[in-house]
């Protein structure tokens, strides 16, 4: 019997079960570091399979591992739940319909992205208990990847020190293995202290904390003009002092996420941004204060690991989607912009009316390219071989950090994109157990990249894990 008939029965017996994990995330959408009731109703469920559960993984609440089985190679994959706030949505429709007005919402298909991961593990640990096959496998349940970098605290505790290659994936409207770096970034709260006073009566004697912040945004936008391209720097103005303008607002706060190709770049860019933070305390007589909030690495791709779950991904094949599945679709891409559309399909080599789902796998690119977003799971990257895959869940062209996403993340397309990379990232890991060496090739890679200076982390050891406010 073939590895991959072998996968494809057990998750067509057990296809029911994964079905009402990822649904029961998105019914229950908890933001970061507070993904309590996905967490605990993640650990009953692996924990029912013989899995033995670690808690509180980095000092983190919501953060546990799964470990079944014992001595090396010790597999890793990674598993993430957390939602996004003002995503509420109602599954199966293509209109905008909060569950809850401004009310969280899986608009990133986290639920799929765990539960997935999940499924791939437990059938690892079917097929090695019943072949007698020695090894470990752990199933990381890991928080707060939207903004909050919870992977980059679970490696800092020393989570993945032992592990010889972790395996994950994203729900993404087209299907590859990515061989991509992302940017590293920086989240930091500017919070200024002034004077209040009375704004009409006695204003020389305020000194205005929101006018700092805004003279810190005027100057971080000028500031843009002379970063590289591919570095970001957003902002958000999480207090703006009250909501009286007759009063001098005696306190403001803003929260900036800096981003570049590299670490090191991101903390140069830092040291920038603090000084125009600093330029704003002394143009306005306010004091100001420095809070990191938390960061994350550059992803770094392993080309070894990811050829194998290339040939795992073309073994098991594209995902096949009916005619009410691409009628959904359908509705869901006449919400978007042509434009959005446009350069969704530019590189697929299909018209926008050949088919709403993709049902392909792209070829592997050799030369690594670079992703304008960011991801926690880079730090994991840098201590251990890492492959990603990105697997069809939705229409072609919806934008993640949507509503449409969020529509989208209880269809049957959501779930027979989360059984086709269980597939995947299953078949990785038997190809791997079958040919050693690889681990051994894919490790000589890393230590090649990472070079004699290694991971530093770079959230500094003070800073700990908070939700989001």
């Amino acid at each position: 019997m073939s590895n991959l008939f072998w996968i494809t029965e057990y998750l067509e017996e057990t296809k029911a079960k994964w079905s009402t994990i990822s649904d029961y995330i998105w019914d229950h959408p908890e933001t970061r570091f507070e993904e309590f009731a996905s967490t605990s109703y993640l650990k009953t469920a692996i924990q029912g399979e013989g899995f033995t559960i670690h808690e509180k993984i980095g000092g983190m609440e919501t953060a546990f591992m799964a470990e079944f089985g014992s001595g090396t190679p010790v597999f890793a994959f990674l598993g993430e739940f957390d939602a996004l706030s003002g995503l509420s949505q109602a599954d199966g429709t293509a209109r905008e319909c909060p569950l809850i007005p401004n009310g969280n919402g899986h608009g990133c298909g986290h639920n799929l992205l765990g539960t997935g991961a999940m499924a791939a593990a437990v059938g690892l640990k079917n097929y090695v208990a019943e072949n007698n096959i020695p090894c470990t496998i752990r199933y990381y349940g890991c928080p707060g990847e939207e903004g909050g970098s919870g992977k980059t605290f679970m490696v800092r505790a020393g989570a993945f020190d032992d592990v010889d290659c972790a395996l994950t994936w994203h729900p993404n409207d087209i299907t590859f293995v990515m061989n991509t770096s992302s940017l590293a970034n920086i989240q930091v709260y500017f919070r200024f202290k002034g004077k209040s006073a009375h704004a009409a009566g006695s204003p020389h004697l305020g000194r205005s904390a929101l006018d700092a912040v805004e003279l810190m945004n005027i100057g971080s936008n000028y500031m843009r003009e002379h970063i590289i391209d591919q570095a970001r720097i957003h902002y958000a103005i999480t207090n703006s002092g009250g909501l009286s303008p007759n009063v001098v607002q005696g306190f403001a706060e803003v929260l900036y996420l800096i981003r570049a190709p590299k670490t090191d770049t991101v903390i140069d860019l830092f040291e920038r941004v603090k000084d125009v933070a600093k330029g704003a305390a002394l143009m306005t007589g306010t004091e100001m204060e420095v809070v990191i909030d938390k960061a994350c690495s550059n992803y770094i791709p392993n080309n070894t690991l990811n050829l194998v779950m290339q040939e795992a991904m073309l073994e098991v094949g594209p995902t096949k989607f009916t005619a009410a599945e691409k009628q959904f679709a359908t509705e869901i891409q006449a919400t978007l912009t042509d434009e959005m559309l446009t350069e969704a399909y530019k590189p697929l080599s299909m018209n926008r009316g050949d088919n709403p789902l993709f049902e392909d796998v792209l070829a592997y690119e050799q030369s690594m390219s670079l992703m304008p977003g960011s991801t926690d799971v880079s730090d994991v990257s840098w201590v251990t071989p890492t492959a990603q895959c990105n697997v069809t869940t939705c229409a072609i062209g919806t934008p993640f950090h949507t509503w449409q996403l969020t529509a989208q993340g209880k269809s049957s397309s959501a779930h027979k994109g989360t059984l086709q990379v269980a597939k995947i990232l299953f078949l990785t890991a038997a190809k791997l157990l079958k040919d050693p060496e690889l681990l051994i090739e894919a490790k000589k890679e890393l230590q090649q990249t990472v070079g004699e200076k290694g991971y530093v982390c770079p959230i500094p050891d003070e800073v700990q894990p908070a939700a989001a406010r």
